[in-house]
């Protein structure tokens, strides 16, 4: 599992014990085994570690199902009146588990060591997170911003160097807290590309328009979605009707451009 603190990635890990695909032993079995010793009462371990009564022993019993041995029994009688331990076999596991944990702690600090920075991974990560609709989400760098009386124009640059010009408000860019050279995403519907062929020296009033090569076309008996590589590993994806797919005559490995207006582009920061 990871986790973030300070724009870095921290590793952490569960280790659990498994029998008959069954989980055995854990963290919060070992916890309670641990309580159980250093209290010697079932009642006052399940206390120890936020657990009621009931659920202790339901665990305790199960422990003790999986294993060879039990692993904790009740004690009769004495000048305590009696209790609850850690068998041999209990204490055996017990120290076991902690070896394993110790190992698996040097482990994952070796590998964030392998790591090194991981400001760049934990961006990648948030970015893969997000839940959104629309079918086309990149990341890339601000280049430019000019603001207008009410509408700013923002251009963020692609990892392939390809541009894409996004329109927005002014407050926008002083809600996303916008500046060039930081790091943002912009976001399009696929339903608001359009795909045509040998655009290069078209005239259109679209400010962006992006060419390639055809990665992927899925046709459909309404609509035909087409997926259009543009360099640097990014993919653009649009849905057209069926019928314009087949009048463009589009095919897998041939070329086609995606067209799309200024305003159809979302920008989102982290």
């Amino acid at each position: 599992m990871a986790k973030c603190m300070h724009d870095e990635i921290g590793l952490e890990g569960d280790i659990w014990f498994q029998k008959d695909r069954n989980r055995f032993l854990g963290g919060d079995r070992i916890a309670l085994l641990d309580k159980i010793e250093e209290l010697g009462s079932i009642n006052s371990a399940a206390k120890a570690v936020g657990i009621s009564y009931k659920t202790a022993w339901h665990l305790v019993n199960m422990m003790n199902n999986l294993s060879e041995k039990p692993l904790v029994e009740r004690t009769a009688g004495g000048k305590g009146g009696g209790g609850t331990v850690l068998t041999r076999e209990g204490k055996k596991v017990l120290e076991q588990f902690r070896v394993v944990q110790e190992e698996h702690r040097k482990y994952l600090q070796n590998l964030e060591a392998r790591l090194g920075n991981t400001r760049q991974l934990h961006q990648f990560l948030k970015m893969i997170s997000m839940k959104i609709s629309a079918r086309n989400v990149f990341s890339g760098t601000v280049e430019q911003i000019t603001l207008g009386a009410v509408n700013a124009e923002v251009v963020i640059k692609l990892s392939g160097g390809a541009l894409i010009t996004s329109i927005i408000t002014n407050g926008a860019v002083r809600n996303l807290a916008l500046k060039e050279g930081m790091s943002a995403y912009a976001i399009i519907k696929a339903s608001s590309i359009i795909i045509g062929k040998d655009l290069h020296d078209a005239h259109l009033s679209t400010r962006n328009l992006m060419c390639g090569t055809i990665s992927k076309l899925i046709e459909g008996p309404v609509s035909t979605e087409v997926d259009v590589e543009i360099g640097g590993g990014n993919v653009i994806s649009a849905i057209i009707t069926h019928g314009s797919s087949e009048r463009l005559g589009l095919k897998e490995g041939g070329h086609a451009c995606a067209a799309f207006k200024a305003s159809s582009v979302i920008l989102g920061v982290n």
